[in-house]
């Protein structure tokens, strides 16, 4: 039984039919949703370690996501921050360690090129975790 789902956004509008869905998926099963943004971080080695968003986009993001969630039938929503040199192994990680039992992430409409150059967060997602995984589109 799903007790506890996981929601990636990154604040495009495919992440918020990933919310919409993981909300409703929530209100109907009574589960526990959070809400998580991943902060990639660039550079380093030889330069300063930089963040993908200021600290105030991210609770931004995180807080429209939220009221989107509640919007789509979800009591309560988790907000959480996340900070990594990759987004889909802290989406992962963050989900086993804390005992998730169901992800819901978002997908673009990436194919050829672009896919093989841009990656995909959802397909590792899907690939790498321990639980159900839902990609919404």
């Amino acid at each position: 039984m799903t007790s506890k789902i996981l929601c990636a956004t990154d604040g495009t509008d495919h992440s918020t039919h990933a919310i919409q869905l993981a909300a409703q998926m929530a209100a109907k099963l009574g589960a526990k949703l959070s809400i998580c943004v991943v902060n990639v971080a660039r550079g380093g080695a030889r330069g300063p370690l930089i963040y993908s968003w200021e600290d105030d986009e991210v609770k931004r993001v995180l807080d429209k996501a939220a009221a989107e969630a509640k919007k789509a039938g979800a009591e309560s929503v988790e907000e959480l921050a996340l900070r990594s040199r990759e987004a889909a192994s802290a989406i992962v990680q963050y989900a086993e360690e804390n005992g998730y039992d169901h992800i819901v992430v978002g997908t673009g409409d990436k194919r050829g090129v672009s896919r093989l150059m841009l990656g995909s967060v959802a397909a590792d997602v899907a690939g790498r975790a321990h639980c159900s995984v839902t990609v919404a589109r």
